[in-house]
């Protein structure tokens, strides 16, 4: 288990998950400067065991997460945020930055990314789940692209994944409203991917796709998340002369070995990877 102040990390090896729980100081899991310091760290944590193919994002408590504490964030950086000069402007501007390396690392990670969203999903908690690869929610949950709301020009993750998950419209509508979108509608707009009754069943839910996601040849996930993050900036034309070329040099895998064998064999693969 790793030791992180606001992540709680359980790894289920035999089935080659893990579970990270949003664990912050106040029951509805607002954002402090813990979470965005170890979000990169936590990431890295998990791609150094070679045994992990698919991770779940969760909470325990009240809530998934209300987003960033801007309280907090306020008196920590205050003088940042106001600086006059250039100089720290730039300072500023690499504060964002660093802010962003989290969702940067699990959007190029290996790993399959799954987010279980309960009660409130607002603003960085929007960039979280938008970061991940596959959304679930419990139909209690409610999501808000806040950032119009609080004056500010969202710069995490959302603005820029959002459209290629629900579509320009959709998008722009959260965006330009700060407006609350309950589960339903959010499943409508594909954001979300299905909808369990509560918390509870979100959770088994959840991971029960994990499993099943992660008894798949790693080597194959990895191919597969490769090719849908190529073609969010790319055109059809372009992701067949990738995925072409990926299977020219990564099919004959030992797992795709594997496969045959145990097709002639009528029985089940092993794979490796």
């Amino acid at each position: 288990m790793g030791q992180f102040n606001y992540f709680e990390i359980e790894k289920q090896s035999e089935n080659r998950t893990a579970i990270i729980y949003l664990n912050g100081p106040d029951p509805r899991n607002s954002m402090v400067w813990d979470f965005w310091k170890e979000l990169p760290e936590v990431v890295e944590f998990l791609e150094s065991d070679p045994s992990i193919k698919v991770a779940v994002i969760a909470s325990k408590k009240k809530s998934f997460s209300v987003g960033l504490e801007l309280n907090e964030f306020g008196e920590k950086f205050g003088d940042i945020i106001k600086g006059a000069t250039a100089d720290q402007r730039m300072e500023f501007l690499r504060l964002i930055r660093q802010m962003q390396s989290g969702f940067i690392k699990m959007m190029e990670s290996h790993i399959v990314f799954v987010a279980a969203v309960h009660k409130h999903c607002i603003g960085g908690a929007l960039d979280l789940i938008c970061a991940c690869d596959l959304r679930f929610a419990a139909a209690d949950a409610s999501v808000s692209l806040r950032e119009t709301k609080v004056a500010i020009v969202a710069d995490m993750c959302s603005l820029n994944r959002l459209p290629s998950i629900v579509g320009q419209g959709a998008a722009r509508l959260m965006a330009f409203t700060g407006a609350d979108f309950d589960a339903q509608r959010c499943l409508e707009m594909g954001l979300f991917s299905q909808i369990f009754e509560d918390q509870s069943s979100l959770h088994t839910g959840a991971i029960a796709y994990a499993h099943e996601i992660a008894a798949n040849p790693g080597i194959v996930l990895k191919g597969v998340k490769e090719q849908l993050n190529y073609m969010e900036n790319h055109t059809p034309q372009e992701g067949l002369q990738y995925v072409a070329v990926w299977n020219a040099a990564f099919l004959d895998s030992e797992d795709f070995r594997e496969l045959q064998s145990a097709f002639k064999e009528r029985r089940r693969p092993n794979y490796k990877s």
